[in-house]
């Protein structure tokens, strides 16, 4: 069976090694056929432009394309700056970050039910702890944060 999936780069960057595949036959399905591109942030702020009409670049797009295709576009260096914003490495951010367009693409919205989907393949894949949600005015959506240890 092939696995319907490829990750193209797009930046002149070192990307950490991380398998996104075993992530994608469990949020999506084997069937699903998805690419991951890694991007600028020029080409991130030109994409989010064209498609949702905001003059700026962001750290993940998720596109379906069709029934059981889509793509995910990610601009690392915006994802590298951003992690510590949440308290998490580059790569702990990144791999969020594709469980959160994973789900997108899947068919969720913003909602509760998609935040314990997310804290559910976090934990999975990216062995982390569980997570609290707080809201940050200044970027008008909700921020991970860890819970202290008790």
């Amino acid at each position: 069976m092939q696995d319907n999936f490829c990750v193209i780069n797009k930046t002149k960057g070192k990307l950490p090694s991380l398998s996104f595949l075993k992530l994608k036959n469990d949020i999506l399905g084997k069937k699903y056929s998805l690419s991951i591109a890694y991007v600028t942030e020029n080409k991130s702020k030109e994409i989010n432009k064209t498609y949702r009409n905001k003059d700026k670049s962001t750290n993940i797009l998720s596109f379906p394309l069709r029934e059981n295709e889509g793509e995910i576009i990610l601009c690392p260096s915006l994802i590298k700056r951003e992690a510590k914003n949440f308290s998490k490495t580059f790569s702990e951010f990144l791999g969020f970050l594709v469980i959160h367009g994973m789900l997108h693409l899947k068919g969720f919205e913003h909602s509760s039910t998609m935040e314990r989907a997310e804290e559910k393949y976090d934990k999975k894949y990216n062995s982390r702890n569980r997570h609290r949600i707080i809201n940050d005015e200044s970027r008008r959506g909700r921020i991970l944060k860890r819970r202290k240890k008790s």
